[in-house]
């Protein structure tokens, strides 16, 4: 009888794989593996309809879909442009500082709204065309904004620490700091990488101005930017702080920007928000009903004994700590490259977790590893959602940003995985810091 019920969970697994490398949209592939279940698994929907219901009637869950119109309304409320005009009124005079600008912003404002699709649709049409009059190329200049905009999902707040911390019951704040210092040493390596590249271009740098016009040029665009320098006081003060939750700082972000963006920077209108919302509110039914059936998914996973089957299956090969999380971190870079990064830690947090507790890894350790394994995968084909915004965004061709793409990948980012995995400081130290015992 296990057999059966093992054999079922196998060709569910490969059916769920196949739709998805179909390119069909996620809830459906989901949708799909669930049919599956409930025509030969003996699984009944209403059953797990009832359960899902019970888990995603709190208010955790609600901080997604908040964060996402909030990063929505960033983008047409020229928030993110006064941010960009602020830092680059800094180092803009800098041979790399353009550049440098763009990485900043886009995790900055990637951080805000905890996407990194906020990056690069808010940074992407504004940062892109100014760097190629600047000299730098089309392709340089969209992938450098590309995977910027990954950083989104490691500095907090982050949607996918969010879902971690629910799925798993633990605490989500400490979730957030814990990839706070992986996603600031991406950040370094970035910058790093760029101005060496940047060395490549001969590049259009605005003349240097007296220190009078170069105080009062930086005092006059920072003071034009302090209505959007404080949305960011706003969440993470207040998240910290103790003020609100992280769904009430999502909720206070996307108000917020309303009256912002029509009445301080006069760059919408109300009715040009009622049409953000509008886009919003379709991304955010996707992406619901996507969560929905991962739950569905994970719960039926556990009913059959997955994690424990993982668990020996893992331990079978090796028994040998450093290497068994090196295979995770394989497992997850290659669940990246073919689902979001939701997705991904809704059906893989609970089948792992009981491996880490095995290996004596901590939740918080865990959603760092997690958390910087699964957004690379946003500009990681053949998923690489982000990756394909960007291209779009920046209208250029896959072959113009695959080198510097994969140059910041592979230097910059994957040592920092790895650094995650097996020096549990880079992700602890913070929240041990701040008084979370970890």
């Amino acid at each position: 009888m296990m057999e059966n019920a093992l054999l079922i969970i196998l060709l569910d697994v490969i059916l769920l794989v196949f739709l998805l490398m179909m390119s069909i949209p996620l809830p459906v592939c989901f949708l799909g593996a669930l049919m599956f279940l409930s025509a030969f698994g003996n699984v009944s929907m209403k059953t797990m309809l009832v359960w899902v219901f019970s888990q995603s009637t709190g208010t955790v869950l609600l901080a997604s879909p908040l964060f996402i119109l909030a990063g929505t309304y960033m983008g047409g409320s020229g928030i993110a442009k006064r941010l960009l005009d602020c830092a680059d009124s800094f180092i803009g005079h800098i041979k790399s500082g353009l550049g440098t600008v763009a990485i900043i912003v886009c995790a900055v404002m990637g951080a805000i709204s905890g996407s990194g699709f906020t990056g690069v649709a808010a940074t992407g049409p504004i940062m892109i065309p100014r760097m190629e009059e600047q000299g730098y190329e089309r392709g340089y200049a969209t992938a450098l904004v590309t995977v910027s905009s990954v950083l989104g999902l490691l500095i907090p707040p982050s949607v996918v620490m969010i879902m971690f911390g629910w799925v798993t019951e633990t605490s989500i704040l400490a979730c957030f700091l814990s990839t706070l210092g992986p996603g600031l040493l991406i950040t370094a390596l970035f910058i790093v990488i760029h101005v060496i590249w940047s060395k490549k271009f001969d590049l259009k740098v605005l003349e240097k101005k007296p220190a009078d016009e170069y105080l009062k040029n930086v005092g006059s665009k920072t003071f034009k930017a302090i209505p959007a320098l404080i949305m960011p006081l706003i969440i993470l003060g207040g998240i910290y702080g103790g003020v609100f939750t992280a769904t009430e700082a999502a909720a206070v972000s996307a108000i917020y920007a309303i009256p912002v963006g029509i009445w301080v920077y006069k760059a919408c209108t109300i009715k040009g928000f009622l049409q953000m919302t509008k886009e919003a509110s379709s991304t955010i039914g996707s992406i619901m009903v996507m969560i929905v059936c991962c739950l569905m998914l994970s719960r039926v996973f556990t009913i059959y004994r997955v994690p424990s089957l993982v668990l020996d299956l893992l331990m079978g090969i090796t028994t040998n700590k450093y290497l068994l999380l090196f295979i995770i971190d394989i497992f997850l870079f290659l669940v990246g490259m073919i689902v979001n990064d939701t997705t991904g830690v809704l059906i893989c947090a609970p089948l792992l977790m009981p491996v880490m507790t095995q290996l004596g890894i901590s939740p918080v350790h865990f959603a760092a590893i997690m958390g910087v394994n699964l957004a690379m995968g946003g500009v990681t084909p053949p998923y690489a959602s982000i990756l394909y915004l960007g291209m779009r965004i920046g209208k250029a061709e896959f072959h113009e940003i695959l080198k510097p793409t994969m140059t910041f990948l592979i230097l910059g980012y994957v040592p920092v995985v790895f650094l995650t995995t097996y020096i549990p400081d880079l992700a602890l130290a913070i929240p041990r810091m701040c008084g979370f015992s970890v």
